[in-house]
C-alpha cells in the first residue's frame, strides 16, 4: 500500500506542484484554485479518508490507497511548492525574457532546482505511508492493520509485539536508506 501510493502519489504531485509554486505558474485564478483544492485535502486526516473510502469502496486494501494517495498529493505538492518559490527567480525570467514557453520554463530551468526537494519529500511521504498503512487496517483499509487488529482481538498481545517490532525495523530500514538517498541528492 505504502509503495503503490508513494509511487501514484509523487506522480500526481509533481505537475501540481508547479502549478501551485508564484514563480512557475504567473495565472493567480489556477495558482490559488490548486493551492485552495489542496488546503482542503490536506486538512482531512489520513485515517478519515480511509473510513470513507471503505464504505465507498469496501473492506481491502483499495481504499487505503486511495487514502494514502490523498495525504501525499497534499502534502508533496505544498511543501514542494514552497521548495520552489523559494528558488531564485532569475533563471525562469531569463527563460521568460528569451521567449520559452512557460512549460519549458518548468521542465529546463525549474525541474532541476525542484528536483532534490521532491526527492526528499517523497522519501519522507513514504517513511509516514509505511506507519500510516499499519494503522488504516483497523478501519477496514487494508494493510498491517489487519493483522494488528485480528491479532488484538484475540488478545495476542505476544504477536502484537512482534508485529510492531516488525514494523519499527522496517521504519528505521527505510529511514536509513532515505538518509543515504538524500546525501547523494546534496
Amino acid at each position: 500500500m505504502a509503495v503503490i501510493a508513494t509511487a501514484v502519489g509523487a506522480l500526481i504531485s509533481l505537475p501540481l506542484s508547479f502549478w501551485a509554486a508564484r514563480s512557475t505558474n504567473p495565472n493567480a485564478f489556477w495558482r490559488v484554485l490548486v493551492r485552495g483544492i489542496l488546503n482542503v485535502i490536506r486538512s482531512v486526516p489520513d485515517l478519515l479518508y480511509a473510513a470513507v473510502l471503505v464504505a465507498m469502496v469496501g473492506v481491502g486494501a483499495l481504499p487505503g490507497i486511495l487514502a494514502l494517495l490523498l495525504f501525499n498529493v497534499g502534502i508533496i505538492v505544498k511543501l514542494v511548492s514552497e521548495a520552489i518559490d523559494t528558488n531564485e527567480d532569475g533563471p525562469l525570467e531569463a527563460g521568460r525574457a528569451v521567449g520559452a514557453t512557460q512549460a519549458k520554463i518548468n521542465r529546463t530551468l525549474a525541474l532541476p532546482d525542484a528536483w532534490p526537494a521532491f526527492a526528499n519529500q517523497t522519501l519522507y511521504v513514504f517513511e509516514l505511508n509505511v506507519r500510516a498503512s499499519s494503522v488504516l487496517g483497523l478501519v477496514g483499509a487494508g494493510g498491517m492493520g489487519l493483522l494488528i487488529d485480528s491479532v488484538r482481538t484475540f488478545y495476542r498481545y505476544d504477536q502484537l509485539s512482534l508485529i510492531i517490532l516488525e514494523i519499527l525495523i522496517v521504519v528505521v530500514v527505510i529511514d536509513v536508506a532515505s538518509s543515504a538517498i538524500r546525501r547523494r541528492l546534496v
